[in-house]
């Protein structure tokens, strides 16, 4: 059995990723750099493992007690067909070896680059590729030939002879002369929406199913490329960017959306600039990746999100390694001076404050993982507890059976919540008007319990961690009274 248990490792290599992003390390390196920044360990390997035999375990159960054996090949079956990450994953046997790990990550990687490339050819970091880094993220380019031409352009000459902003209105109405852009935009105070925040705004989600024994098939993993060229987020489908209908659960609402819906002429003007893991302390890494001219382009409502890494970590000593408002205040400050270089005039920013994240254990601590829902023998509070075992727990503070430390983590984010409201009430800025916004946590509750929900049903499963699409949706709506 022994020998039997490390033959499947490799099959479930894939969901390693998982761990990787749980422990709260950030895949999304900053634009234009390598996909994933793989940080590989014993204690990764461990909980993969660990992860991998409970699957394999409950497919030998869901398929009438087949083998080990027979399980894997099912297992393997099961991923895309056309890649090369079957055979990846077939053709390595053991991952005792830190180097074959390393080796097998980078060759998925490389499968990925090769079957969703981001291309943006020139330069103005918009592109007609969806995933890794491409237009689930940001505006889709129109013509990818000219570094002119890009969504949130203010128009040149009207557009009247070519769709310089990519918002599908060019050319002149012969009936009068006047262009088009001219006629139905000039006037309507057309913005455009961006987001700083982390895995939260991205729309961090693994799809329950992967872990779910009864309901995994082929087309339960039909789409992990794209998923992982996507870094495990749906920003298609989130909160303040999504423009595609959810596949995911739920449905896609979202400031974009809605700004498009009032005025057509703001089409394809969203940048989603987030990371997972992302926090204050490590804005300044990636905000320059927001593409905005102050001399060219449209003013731009700016969202700053970190809502809850400033607080949560995985080190042993948590409460150290939380950011202090010492620490937060000249981190914004810094990130405010350099959005009043960057933005348009008449341009917004929105701070919004930490969420309390008691929320998560209060509510997620008693009920089954989806590892667990086949035995009925894997609850929250375990999965959690053997996180912190592994020092591999995204949120050592609010994941914790220990009320105390919750209780430590809450006033932190309360104090540093406080930081962001002074700074929205005490700085002025040239380019744009600042705003603060507490995080409406108990307001969406409350409202999903009128509607008949549990509380647990807004965290993803998986993860236990996360809002899920129910929680984006609500909270969408609480923010716009509607």
């Amino acid at each position: 059995m022994g020998q039997d248990r490390w033959k499947v490792a490799p099959a479930f290599t894939f969901l390693l990723f998982i761990v990787f992003l749980l422990s709260g390390t950030s895949s999304a390196p900053s634009e234009r750099r390598k996909l994933l920044n793989y940080k590989i360990n014993q204690r990764h390997i461990c909980l993969g493992c660990v992860m991998m035999v409970s699957i394999i375990e409950q497919l030998t159960q869901a398929h009438k007690n087949s083998t080990v054996q027979e399980a894997l090949e099912r297992l393997c079956s099961y991923l895309p067909g056309k890649s090369n990450i079957r055979k990846k994953v077939r053709g390595l046997s053991n991952i005792c070896s830190l180097p074959l790990m390393k080796e097998l990550c980078e060759k998925i990687e490389n499968v990925i680059k090769n079957k969703l490339p981001f291309e943006d050819f020139d330069g103005d970091k918009f592109s007609t590729f969806p995933t890794l880094r491409g237009y689930h993220w940001r505006g889709r380019d129109c013509d990818d030939g000219m570094a002119s031409v890009y969504p949130g352009r203010r128009p040149d000459n009207w557009d009247a002879q070519q769709d310089s902003n990519c918002n599908g209105i060019w050319g002149i109405d012969r009936k009068d002369g006047i262009p088009y852009e001219q006629k139905l935009c000039n006037g309507t105070e057309s913005e455009g929406i961006v987001l700083l925040g982390d895995s939260a705004g991205a729309h961090f989600h693994i799809p329950p199913e992967w872990l779910t024994a009864s309901q995994i098939s082929w087309k339960v993993y039909s789409d992990l490329p794209e998923t992982l060229g996507n870094e495990f987020d749906w920003p298609q489908f989130s909160q303040i960017t999504g423009f595609l209908n959810s596949t995911i659960g739920g449905w896609t609402d979202s400031i974009y959306l809605r700004l498009r819906k009032r005025n057509r002429c703001n089409h394809r003007d969203y940048q989603n600039i987030s990371q997972n893991g992302a926090s204050s302390k490590g804005l300044w890494n990636f905000i320059s990746g927001l593409a905005r001219s102050q001399k060219f382009d449209k003013p731009v409502i700016v969202t700053y999100a970190m809502v809850g890494n400033d607080v949560c970590n995985g080190k042993a000593d948590t409460v150290a390694a939380m950011t202090t408002p010492e620490q937060l205040h000249p981190n914004m400050l810094k990130s405010l001076r350099y959005l009043n270089s960057l933005l348009p005039k008449g341009s917004h920013v929105i701070l919004v404050g930490l969420a309390d994240g008691t929320f998560l254990w209060d509510n997620m601590h008693g009920g089954y993982h989806p590892l667990g829902q086949l035995n009925k023998d894997i609850t929250y509070e375990q999965v959690y507890s053997f996180l912190t075992c592994l020092k591999v727990n995204p949120c050592n503070g609010w994941l914790s059976s220990n009320d105390t430390l919750r209780n430590i983590a809450t006033e932190r984010a309360l104090r540093l919540s406080s930081i962001l409201r002074g700074i929205a009430e005490s700085e002025k800025y040239a380019s744009f008007d600042l705003f603060y916004m507490d995080y409406p946590l108990k307001e969406i509750a409350e409202e999903w319990r009128k509607q008949g929900g549990g509380n647990w049903q807004l965290i993803e499963p998986v993860d236990g961690f996360h809002q899920n699409p129910k929680h984006a949706q609500l909270k969408l709506q609480w923010e716009c009274g509607m």
